[in-house]
């Protein structure tokens, strides 16, 4: 069985922001109106700063807005083994988010 004509799949719709964390380590970002019926599937990216590792994670993520954490740790070194210390809030963090219908 054939099928005449062309197909064009609808467009996906994109959301991009970039946003600073605030003294608790957080970042909100609200989605345009409409722009999603159902939570978005997001991805994340944090600019790195000369020293510490940054971790970043979604704490919450709606149609209309998602949240994102971040923590910065620096290393330490016990009986000569470097390990992570504990994470705290990291604030004036630059973090950018992209989101996506699923």
């Amino acid at each position: 069985m054939g099928t005449a004509g062309d197909y064009e799949a609808p467009a996906t719709r994109l959301e991009r922001a970039r946003g600073v964390t605030d003294s608790n380590g957080r970042v909100t970002f609200t989605w345009s109106a409409g722009a999603f019926a159902v939570a978005p599937v997001v991805t994340h990216s944090i600019e790195a700063a000369a020293t510490g590792v940054r971790t970043a994670r979604i704490i919450s993520n709606t149609a209309a807005a998602t949240t994102f954490e971040v923590l910065v740790t620096t290393g330490v070194t016990v009986l000569g083994i470097s390990v992570l210390g504990p994470g705290v809030a990291a604030q004036g963090v630059t973090v950018h988010a992209q989101a996506v219908a699923p």
